[in-house]
């Protein structure tokens, strides 16, 4: 099950620096995670200042 990011997100890119398969990328509106690379680590979800990050 892969980590969606939710519309708190406010792009400041601390998530795509942390996942280690290079999953996370700017989407139009806010960040997005590719659910096809995501391995559902979790490292992504701690470092969001916004919480807005969780498990689908």
């Amino acid at each position: 099950m892969a980590r969606v990011i939710g519309d708190a997100c406010i792009s400041c890119g601390s998530c795509e620096g942390v996942c280690p398969v290079g999953a996370i990328s700017m989407g139009d509106d806010h960040m997005q995670i590719d659910a096809s690379a995501c391995i559902d680590c979790g490292a992504c979800e701690g470092t969001c200042p916004m919480e807005a990050i969780k498990a689908e």
